[in-house]
């Protein structure tokens, strides 16, 4: 077997088409044909044992797209991008096009700004270049140049230190985050580059490492002389935003990924790192924080509580839930799985209709390169001692419930691979670690069941790779944990009553009369891929494979890890991109809706109704277990069905065509659904 390091999923054939509209690759793919100005050239191709995409375009289209905003390159020395990096997000606006089409108008007579107690959002405008613009408009660049006017801080910290002199390092800069460097190896022969970045920490991750160090019992001595290098982010997963990037793109991504520090790349150079408070403070003047007039209108009324102050009691539409805090719950698993409709017998796989031939569909899951596994267990309460005999502490052994799902790569079909069997065999082998460590150690992360799973895999000499998602159901503290990687994911969907959605917004589009109920999406978890339809994936090739920015092979420690608080009622949805690929989130929501309704586990859109039917006992767990598979099943079937119609753009086909690639209709794929229902009491019967 060659070696290699980037493998693409098997995906039907693109007709190549060259700006002059001949063609350069026959297939039995339908010819679809666009202006030779916005015309993007696509295709398969096979290069010294690799296989990849191949893609083209001219140069008017090659100047729009741009390189992932996810991971800095490992010797962060790339001085020219060949791209232009304006579309890391798809709505960056750009300032500089709208200043000058400002400069070219009529000169308007100029208006004093006035500063009131209404508009004290002065903090949304701000004058730059001599014209008033959003502060969402203003590049991120000139938040940095203001930043390091007023005080210049190097947000660095060599790996080797710990994390007492990171702390110590953070509180006397006024940091929220640092760069890891290493200070052995250098990028350049320039003194202002002493040391090649490595990783990056922040304020955040110092806490986790000692609550981590607490938790497993560690002195304090011991905690604080652990080495930052260990627990910092890695390089690859460094997300930076660039100069030219505005600060509502930035707000955006921090919001969207929940992080508190972007580092700004400029040729190859981490120029520094913004906050959000950093956007804040380039929103107000000097002269507005200091002084008689702003502290009596900002603060002394707001300064100081009184001897007498408490705490409110929660909120009324809250009550019901919390007091189901104290309470376990439980969850009721529904598994259903669906091959590609064109499988053939002998791991063939038909490129389309015409290809498969007249003949039913497939519908074995024996042929799927789907794998999935779910398993209930006994393990030691994290909390608890250690488990060892040799405590004479009495440990905590309690129920947790683990599921995974693994998509194969169909691309290793060409090199005579049957890529059934390393998505399969990884999720034996989690399945067979987690029978292992039953009754005799404590509870194990998902990444770390897929990074020993995917070792195991590695040592009996399977080739191929997949995508790989496991995730962890802790029933007393209401969470699930997950580890994703690649374009497998989680989605939770939750009743959320519109008078109260607060944060998550309510539906402001349908008047709450005509509503049908409140299901929300609560949560979407992360995907991982290194270009359109290129999802990164953990492999093995027979032989090692040295770690490159090009590579999609990635480790468990590459993974999106994450944990979900859940409650009584909420819908978790484990699934591989069969389904989000063709089933768009809204209409996955629907459809849960629908089995609810069905069932009658929710009436109409009343929660109120569905609380006082738990508090009077009624919680319908045997049913919700009977049925639960039900939810899968009419997942997988919807997604086969928008698979094949190709009157109507699947999600995959939307995306596709916003990345300048040729495609409609759905995306017919293998379909795995894990349908999780959380329930206040335990089924009778087993959750599968």
């Amino acid at each position: 077997m060659a070696s290699t390091s980037s493998f693409v999923r098997a995906r039907t054939p693109l007709v190549v088409v060259k700006a002059s509209s001949s063609i350069t690759h026959s297939s039995t793919a339908t010819l679809r044909l666009r202006p030779p100005s916005t015309c993007y050239v696509s295709s398969y191709t096979s290069k010294n044992g690799l296989v990849k995409r191949s893609s083209c375009a001219p140069s008017s289209t090659i100047a729009s797209k741009a390189p992932t905003t996810v991971g800095l390159s490992t010797t962060l020395c790339r001085v020219n991008y060949t791209m232009n990096m304006s579309r890391a997000f798809s709505s960056v606006p750009d300032w500089k096009t709208k200043q000058e089409a400002e400069d070219n108008e009529p000169k308007q007579a100029s208006a004093s700004i006035v500063h009131s107690q209404q508009s004290s959002d002065n903090e949304n405008a701000h004058k730059l270049g001599g014209k008033y613009t959003r502060l969402s408009q203003v590049p991120i660049s000139e938040i940095l140049k203001a930043k390091h006017t007023l005080r210049w801080v190097e947000p660095v910290i060599c790996h080797t230190s710990t994390v007492k002199t990171a702390i110590q390092t953070c509180i006397e800069g006024n940091l929220s985050g640092m760069m890891v460097v290493d200070r052995d190896e250098t990028t350049s022969e320039s003194s202002r580059e002493r040391g090649r970045v490595v990783g990056m920490t922040t304020s955040r991750d110092l806490l986790r490492m000692m609550a981590a160090g607490f938790k497993n019992n560690e002195g304090a001595e011991e905690v604080m002389n652990k080495t930052v290098g260990n627990f910092m982010t890695p390089i690859s997963q460094v997300i930076y935003a660039r100069p030219e990037e505005t600060v509502g793109t930035c707000r955006a991504i921090m919001a969207k990924l929940g992080i508190k520090c972007l580092p700004v790349l400029s040729h190859g150079r981490v120029e520094g790192l913004v906050t959000a408070r950093d956007m804040s403070d380039y929103g107000v003047e000097a002269k507005d924080r200091g002084g008689k007039k702003n502290y009596l209108r900002d603060i002394s009324e707001r300064v100081g509580l009184s001897s007498n102050t408490s705490m409110a009691e929660p909120p009324t539409y809250l009550r019901a839930h919390l007091a189901l805090e104290q309470k376990p719950l439980f969850m009721n698993v529904g598994v259903a799985e669906m091959p590609h409709p064109f499988k053939t017998g002998g791991g063939g796989c038909g490129m389309n209709a015409r290809d498969f031939g007249p003949r039913d569909l497939t519908t074995d899951p024996d042929m799927s390169e789907d794998a999935y596994f779910v398993m209930e267990t006994e393990m030691v309460d994290n909390n608890e001692g250690s488990g060892s005999e040799d405590e004479d502490v009495v440990v905590t052994k309690r129920p947790v419930v683990y599921m995974g799902v693994a998509d194969g790569v169909g691309s290793w079909r060409e090199y005579g691979v049957d890529p059934r069997e390393f998505s399969h065999r990884l999720m034996e082998e989690c399945e067979n670690l987690l029978r292992e460590a039953t009754n005799k150690s404590r509870v194990i992360t998902p990444s770390t069941v897929l990074a020993n799973a995917f070792e195991r895999v590695k040592e009996e000499n399977i080739i191929g790779s997949s995508t790989a998602c496991v995730g962890l159901f802790d029933s007393v503290r209401h969470q699930l944990h997950f580890s994703n990687l690649g374009d497998s994911g989680i989605i939770v969907l939750r009743h959320i009553d519109s008078n109260v959605a607060g944060a998550l917004k309510r539906d402001r589009k349908t008047p709450r009369v005509q509503r049908k109920s409140d299901i929300r999406i609560a949560f979407v978890s992360q995907q991982q891929l290194k270009s359109f339809n290129h999802p990164f994936q953990l492999g093995w090739t027979g032989e090692d494979i040295a770690e490159s920015d090009g590579s999609s092979f990635k480790t468990a420690a590459d993974s999106c890890a994450s944990s979900i608080h859940v409650r009584r009622g909420d819908i978790i949805l484990m699934a591989t991109d069969g389904l989000f690929d063709n089933v768009d989130i809204d209409d996955i929501a629907e459809i849960a809706l629908e089995w609810e309704q069905r069932n009658g586990f929710i009436r109409g859109g009343d929660i109120s109704a569905r609380e006082k039917r738990w508090a009077a006992g009624a919680s319908m767990t045997d049913l919700s277990c009977e049925k639960v598979t039900e939810l899968a099943e009419m997942l997988c079937i919807k997604a086969r069905e928008n698979s094949l119609d190709n009157s109507v753009d699947s999600p995959f086909a939307i995306l596709a065509k916003e990345n300048d690639i040729m495609w409609s209709g759905g995306m017919p794929d293998d379909c795995t659904v894990i349908a999780m229902h959380i329930v206040g009491e335990p089924a009778h019967k087993s959750i599968l």
